[in-house]
């Protein structure tokens, strides 16, 4: 994972040299060489620039950083320890550059000293705000000679700790460890501090072993751990939310637009996330044709040959969390381009499920809409997004690894399911009476994946559709079920509680014990309703597929089986009606159900 993290920030040169840290300059001395008396004094633009930094020397009483440091420390109200550093350093600096001679021989007259801190109260500089130099317009920063300087002089300032040479973890290389890493930047919308985390550290004696102190358990050097935090840095500022985690992802090499598997339209619906801002509903028609057209060009691409490169790819997946000023990494994927392209087909395959009227598929929905059913449900609930994060932290990396692996998921996915399928039909909310005989269909999609690959051999008859030759009798009895449910709704249209309200959950677990009694109830409901036949020939051919004996009691997985049976039966249904509307329309046959 950190050689990864290195590479990336080498390939897209985000990593700064060694001893170089980003940091803003609040204001410049002007001086000139032909003129002893110029003084002027430039505001910076806020922008970050690549500074020289010594660390955590610069904390103590004695040593400073040089060319941009505070205020208090380059121009000081009395001379200090860190102002004496200051001065020597710019001195030194001095030998090999003459803008900084001059700089370094301005700084020691009392006077333009003095002259400097009046313009720098006239500005509101405050003695906490960092000051640089620019000699006739050039900053000091910039100076040609700085780099080999700096690399020299650094090497004699910061003390050599002897007996810490090992291999780098990340290069290789031998190196003096560092001590601590430089905190990670990010993670504050999940768990991390504002000031940043720790990736590495070793603060507990729990953590250390053969005696070694801090960074020397896990030794990495000062320039690659620079390299890292660059390239973390960089990949969080446009990380999305995943269930209280930032979602990280990269490639070991630079993928055309549109080429980016986990972002693509047919991978998690519309998009693999989703913050409170945005609806949960399905996205515009153009943004879901330009996705799949993205996806199909990458697809087509692949088996001409056109994109060969691509499929050389490597995929890197980063779950991360902050915890305690630590960086909590949750879970760590990483496999070939083209094992993701069909592994993400294949989730594809198996999420398509039958819509809830029958006339096509489900629409696609995004994967925080789709975990979103794994909650139990709750009415106008306006702390989904944080439920999300506290209810489905150890939930969402092991459902990402069978999205990305194409294995199987863990049995909490179909329990929750079921248990957002139970709490929605049996909410207390009077608008939704009038679809009270649909199950949510992005549930039942977590449903069908679950089953699919719960078992060492795929479930090849579980489908989009009905299937009336499946061998599961509890698949079966959850279709009768919905062929009662809308015997009742068609005789009794206004009924205050339907038979999915009374028995939807006695029937999951005993349908023994319920379908009889419903059976004794649908005998009143056909003998005034039109067209009974239909539904006595479907509810002859469930049973004839259920067999001999119906199940007395059902587990998990046939409960699982029984409510994707009634919302495929039920959606089989739907689609007759419609279809036998449109035949009556067209002066047809009139038959329907």
């Amino acid at each position: 994972m950190l050689k990864a993290l290195y590479d990336y920030a080498a390939r897209h040169k985000l990593a700064l040299p060694e001893g170089y840290v980003k940091k803003t300059v609040a204001a410049y001395v002007l001086f000139s060489p032909a003129s002893p008396d110029f003084i002027e004094l430039w505001l910076g633009d806020g922008n970050e620039l690549p500074c020289p930094d010594i660390g955590s020397l610069a904390n103590g009483k004695e040593k400073s950083n040089i060319i941009v440091e505070k205020r208090s420390v380059v121009f000081p109200e009395e001379e200090s320890a860190k102002s004496r550093f200051f001065r020597e350093a710019l001195a030194s600096l001095g030998e090999a550059d003459a803008d900084a001679r001059l700089c370094s021989e301005r700084l020691a007259e009392k006077e333009t000293a003095a002259r400097v801190r009046a313009l720098l109260d006239e500005n509101r500089i405050k003695a906490g705000d960092r000051v640089s130099f620019m000699v006739d317009g050039r900053r000091l920063l910039d100076s040609p000679a700085l780099p080999d300087w700096w690399r020299s002089w650094r090497r004699r300032v910061i003390p050599h700790k002897k007996g810490e040479n090992a291999p780098c973890l990340i290069t290789g290389e031998l190196i003096s460890p560092v001590a601590t890493s430089p905190p990670i930047q990010g993670l504050r919308s999940v768990g991390g501090h504002g000031r940043g985390d720790s990736l590495i550290c070793f603060d507990k004696p729990s953590f250390c072993s053969y005696g070694q102190k801090q960074g020397a358990n896990a030794p990495v050097s000062e320039s690659a751990m620079a390299a890292v935090k660059a390239a973390l840095d960089s990949l969080l500022s446009k990380a999305p939310t995943l269930c209280g985690m930032k979602f990280v992802h990269w490639y070991d090499r630079d993928l055309e637009p549109g080429d980016d598997l986990l972002l693509g339209g047919d991978i998690f619906g519309s998009g693999i996330i989703e913050t409170e801002d945005e609806p949960l509903a399905w996205d515009a028609p153009k943004r879901e044709d330009e996705a799949r057209q993205s996806a199909n060009r990458m697809i087509g691409s692949v088996r001409s040959g056109e994109a060969a490169r691509s499929l050389d790819a490597q995929y890197h997946i980063l779950l991360l969390s902050g915890v305690n000023g630590r960086v909590m990494v949750r879970r760590y994927e990483r496999g070939s381009y083209e094992a993701l392209r069909k592994n993400l087909e294949a989730w594809t395959r198996d999420l398509a499920l039958v819509s809830s009227n029958g006339m096509g598929l489900c629409r696609p929905m995004k994967l925080t809409g789709r975990l979103i059913r794994l909650l139990k449900y709750q009415k106008n609930d306006r702390n989904v997004f944080e439920r999300l994060g506290k209810e489905l932290s150890g939930v969402t990396p092991a459902v990402l690894t069978a999205v990305l692996n194409g294995s199987r998921l863990p049995d909490t996915v179909a329990a929750r399911a079921l248990a957002y399928i139970r709490s929605g039909l049996f909410a207390a909310d009077e608008d939704k009476r009038g679809s009270a005989s649909e199950l949510d269909p992005w549930a039942c999609q977590w449903l069908k994946v679950w089953l699919i690959r719960n078992s060492e051999r795929r479930d090849e008859k579980l489908n989009e559709f009905y299937a009336a030759d499946h061998p599961n009798p509890a698949y079966h009895c959850g279709a009768a079920m919905a062929v009662y449910a809308a015997i009742q709704a068609r005789a009794m249209p206004d009924v205050n509680a339907s038979v999915l309200d009374r028995f939807f959950a006695s029937c999951m677990q005993t349908p023994a014990l319920v379908l009889g009694r419903l059976s004794k109830l649908s005998t009143h409901h056909l003998a005034k309703i039109e067209y009974s036949d239909i539904y006595r020939r479907l509810l002859e051919q469930t049973y004839a597929a259920i067999g001999d004996t119906v199940p007395t009691t059902l587990d998990l997985e046939d409960q699982s089986y029984f409510a994707l049976g009634y919302y495929q039966m039920s959606a089989k249904m739907r689609k007759e009606r419609i279809e036998a509307a449109e035949r009556k329309n067209k002066g047809g046959s009139t038959d329907g159900n």
